[in-house]
């Protein structure tokens, strides 16, 4: 019996390794030239991305894309749609209970994180109201993160950028519900 209750305040404290997802795996392929790529959905470590919905303005089919940050040669993933801004949808296969993602994305764009339970429902929401913008011509395109908290979060979804205006997903870190 003391055994256990001296171990007891550690497995109290122990807790879950945040998973990472940076969309850098060699399955990632960039097309040369274009230093983009286009798929219907992307899915890495257990993690689901693809859009929101159908396009609704165009018969194209709705696709994500990998493209490169251009001071980094990081990969972000986005919307593909140019005439048509969906959001993108990552959905988890074990719920989360943080989400924080990495951004970059055009200058004044803004930016909404949005999570959800099982059943659908909004349950956190963060937003930025214009990303930040270079301070000089050749500095990088800055990154900014957002965060989202609740008991189960089975997805999350990614939005803000109007027409001509892209924002991409860097980095997704989420911690799994134990």
């Amino acid at each position: 019996m003391r055994r256990f209750l001296l171990l007891f305040p550690l497995l109290a404290v122990a807790q879950v390794a945040p998973v990472v997802v940076d969309f850098e795996a060699p399955a990632v392929l960039l097309s040369p030239g274009d230093k983009a790529n286009r798929v219907e959905k992307w899915e890495e470590k257990g993690v689901v991305f693809e859009l929101a919905h159908s396009p609704q303005k165009t018969k194209a089919k709705g696709l994500v894309m990998f493209f490169e940050h251009l001071s980094t040669g990081k990969k972000g993933i986005g919307c593909a749609m140019a005439l048509e801004q969906i959001p993108v949808r990552a959905a988890f296969a074990k719920p989360a209970s943080a989400v924080t993602v990495t951004f970059w994305g055009s200058t004044g764009t803004p930016a909404l994180l949005e999570a959800f339970d099982e059943q659908g429902k909004v349950v956190d929401r963060a937003s930025l109201p214009a990303a930040p913008g270079r301070k000089a011509p050749g500095d990088p395109v800055p990154t900014f993160t957002l965060t989202v908290h609740a008991k189960r979060i089975a997805a999350i979804q990614f939005s803000g950028p109007r027409p001509g205006e892209y924002l991409a997903a860097d980095e997704v870190r989420f911690t799994p519900v134990d």
